[in-house]
């Protein structure tokens, strides 16, 4: 069983058992989160969301990703800018889709 659910402004592809990605969610390591703006399941889309589904996960960790660096300058005018960022996430285990 396939579905596609909402979270952090993406839309993710997933079925049971996959790992994905998503942006830092409020919830503990070991909980579970469940998803109910599920705009498909199984091919059957809805208008917007499919009423009745949801999308059960597992929290299994927060991190950072890879550093991305922001460099910007004026060439001939002695301006240098170098920042970073982490970006934060929640590594999620599908656990079932409910249809």
């Amino acid at each position: 069983m396939k579905a596609i659910f909402v979270t952090g402004g993406k839309q993710y592809y997933v079925s049971q058992g996959d790992v994905i990605y998503v942006e830092k969610l409020n919830a503990e390591a070991g909980s579970e989160v469940t998803f109910t703006d599920v705009l498909m399941v199984d091919g059957e889309a809805g208008t917007p969301f499919v009423s009745g589904a949801k999308v059960v996960c597992d929290v299994e960790k927060h991190g950072k990703n890879k550093k991305v660096v922001v460099f910007k300058y004026h060439p001939k005018k002695k301006y240098r800018n170098k920042k970073g960022h982490r970006q934060p996430y929640t590594k999620l285990v599908v656990k079932k889709i409910v249809k």
